[in-house]
């Protein structure tokens, strides 16, 4: 197989799928059924135009009867006046016509058969178009609650186009949501510690401020912790660092 048949017959299955995607079995099936109305209107209207030539044939032939009547008379009268060349005449002409008569009867057999014909064959295919009428409005109904039923049960299954991006926009909204949520607890947690100052609670802070603050802190844990020890002193019985301190407090005075 050659390059180009390979890529014709590529580019054909790709046609064959990309007409399969958009077409409607129902818009096919009307498309025939106007193609089969339109073929029936064409059968019609010839066994109409057989029918008009067969009438045109018949008025002919009575008028041909006509004039062989009027000249049959004319010969006897003719005769009858003893003018036997005027009666020889008329009966000539006469015989022409009954020529010409014949022929047109001939014709008339043969259209009227036609016309028999065309009549049946236009009844056939009426027949048939009115089955295929109605047989295509069962595939139609047929397709139609097909398509419905599929619809329906893709969207209970969530496999639709539709159903499918919505199902993504929600599980997009809980990942952001989830993602939120996390960074907020992430700030409480370091506000709460401390790693991250809330700025929405004072005022710009420098480096100074933060140091006195924690020059601050620390001299109340001293205090605190002092505090303790004097407590566990006192209960022991007395103890040696309350004096210093209590010395060194009076020293601080005679200073």
């Amino acid at each position: 197989m050659s390059v180009f048949q390979r890529l014709s017959m590529i580019f054909k299955s790709k046609a064959n799928r990309a007409l399969d995607s958009v077409e409607d079995p129902r818009e096919t099936l009307d498309y025939s059924y106007q193609k089969q109305l339109e073929l029936l209107q064409k059968v019609r209207r010839g066994v109409a135009d057989v029918a008009t030539s067969r009438k045109r044939v018949e008025l002919q032939i009575q008028q041909l009867e006509q004039q062989s009547d009027k000249l049959q008379n004319q010969g006897k009268a003719a005769l009858g006046q003893g003018r036997e060349d005027l009666a020889r005449e008329a009966l000539t002409r006469r015989s022409g016509l009954t020529g010409q008569i014949e022929g047109l009867r001939e014709q008339h057999a043969n259209l009227q058969g036609e016309e028999q014909k065309l009549t049946m064959a236009a009844q056939r295919l009426q027949a048939k178009v009115d089955a295929f009428r109605t047989r295509k409005e069962t595939i139609k109904a047929t397709y139609t609650a097909a398509q419905a039923q599929t619809q329906i049960s893709e969207a209970f299954s969530g496999i639709s186009e539709e159903m499918g991006d919505v199902g993504m926009a929600v599980q997009r909204a809980e990942d952001k949501t989830a993602q939120m949520q996390a960074r907020a607890g992430a700030v409480d947690e370091l506000l709460a510690s401390g790693a991250l100052d809330d700025v929405t609670s004072t005022g710009p802070r420098d480096d100074i401020q933060s140091e006195l603050d924690r020059m601050a802190s620390t001299s109340g844990v001293d205090a605190e912790l002092e505090q303790m020890k004097l407590e566990l002193g006192g209960g022991s019985g007395g103890s040696s660092a309350p004096q210093q301190i209590e010395g060194g407090n009076g020293s601080r005075e005679g200073q």
